[in-house]
């Protein structure tokens, strides 16, 4: 039997499958509370400053500074104001310098070493070198390590998407997908929440780091993708990843035998996956058109959510319902793409045209403008709600669009 007929036996969201995804879904708190870091260690808070334009060393701000909020940052540790205030924005880059590098690297790897490997490996990096900023001595040390956590959170928390496709069936793809980036959703507002109580900077990165060793400690129980077995053309080992599954899914008699991949990967063959993405016209077009649309769902994305930090009004309440208003878009996700009249293309379409208008409408309206539905805040709100859907979607479409070994 081929793959899919083996988890159409196994049993695609068994028991067993729902627990390792359920797993893998919840490492997005983690992935959420790196991600969204700098917002709060990074803030700005007001401040009363007793100097003369031209004094603007370090040690004069030391001198004549006044902060006057209840919390702490690096921006009130390092004194990181007037000339050097660009240092927080540049920390925030350095992470998502880190963010691009990593999925280029850590995909390639897990192509060609298996996915359980690289995602431990990349965990465990994760780890230290949150630590590693939380206890920084200096800027410098600190934006260095935001570098390699973005390398190292943004390589493994892929690996761990593919990872929660990999372990179920096709049919149930979608879900999986969407469940993903819901609990990434509720990972900021959960941050927001540690923020609020915790205002002291180094102990907010300390605890906010620290849930990274208990998934790395349970994630050794985690098997290896059969797809990416198989795909390889370890038969053998994709049965008894199957198998396992299998019993854990209460089938306690089943027999999985496989027959041979025809498109098995080779050992000197391990770049085939990129090769794939230029060498075939379809796969060509298709990878020009959804790199386009991943760069516009991330910079909205992000653009809005670091931006939460910014608007008016209480810091902690506004990083929250950054985070929650993503909540009802995956419920209208999984309504949509499963429409016969809407499916993936066309919902994709849509939010990002609804996302498209929000934004622009913002740049209208006065900031001080009243009412509930079109002030600009709301607005921006609205943004991210419909940008969120048009990118979980994205995550979804790009899985099924491509096959295992490029995925």
């Amino acid at each position: 039997m081929d793959l899919d007929e083996a988890f159409g036996l196994v049993g695609e969201f068994g028991p067993r499958q729902k627990r390792l995804t359920a797993f893998l879904v919840l490492l997005q708190v983690f992935v959420a509370f790196q991600s969204m870091l700098i917002v709060l260690v990074g803030a700005v808070p007001e401040y009363h400053l007793d100097l003369e334009e031209s004094q603007t060393s370090r040690e004069a701000l030391a001198k004549h500074v006044r902060f006057t909020s209840n919390f702490t940052s690096i921006a009130t540790e390092w004194y990181l104001i007037r000339n050097e205030a660009y240092k927080v924005n540049l920390a925030a880059s350095l992470y998502f310098a880190g963010l691009l590098i990593g999925n280029i690297l850590f995909g390639q790897l897990s192509d060609k070493l298996g996915r359980k490997p690289v995602y431990l490996t990349g965990l465990f990096l994760d780890v230290i070198f949150g630590y590693v900023s939380a206890f920084a001595p200096n800027y410098d040390i600190f934006a260095m390590s935001r570098f390699f956590v973005g390398i190292t959170n943004g390589g493994m928390s892929l690996v761990s998407f593919v990872l929660t496709q990999e372990y179920v069936g096709k049919s149930f793809w979608a879900l999986t997908g969407s469940l993903t980036n819901l609990t990434f959703a509720v990972g900021i507002a959960i941050y927001a929440l540690l923020g609020y109580y915790i205002r002291e900077w180094r102990f907010l990165a300390f605890v906010s780091n620290s849930p990274g060793l208990f998934f790395l400690l349970l994630s050794f129980m985690l098997p290896e993708s059969p797809r990416w077995l198989y795909s390889q053309g370890k038969t053998t080992e994709a049965e008894n990843v199957l198998q396992y599954i299998a019993l854990g899914n209460g089938k306690e008699r089943l027999s999985v035998k496989l027959k041979q991949c025809t498109g098995a990967v080779k050992k000197d063959d391990s770049a085939s996956g990129v090769r794939s993405l230029i060498k075939h016209p379809v796969l060509r077009w298709r990878t020009v058109i959804l790199m386009y649309i991943w760069y516009v769902c991330s910079l909205v994305y992000y653009g809005l959510t670091l931006n939460a930090g910014e608007l008016g009004g209480n810091l902690y309440l506004n990083v929250a319902l950054s985070g929650l208003v993503e909540v009802p878009a995956f419920p209208l996700c999984m309504f949509f793409i499963e429409k016969s009249w809407s499916g993936r293309r066309k919902s994709t379409t849509a939010f990002l045209i609804f996302s498209g208008l929000a934004c622009i409408f913002t740049m209208f309206l006065p900031e001080n403008r009243g009412g509930f539905l079109f002030s600009p805040n709301i607005l921006a709100l609205y943004g991210k709600l419909t940008v969120s859907a048009a990118f979980n979607i994205v995550y979804i479409y790009t899985s099924e669009l491509y096959p295992t070994v490029v995925r």
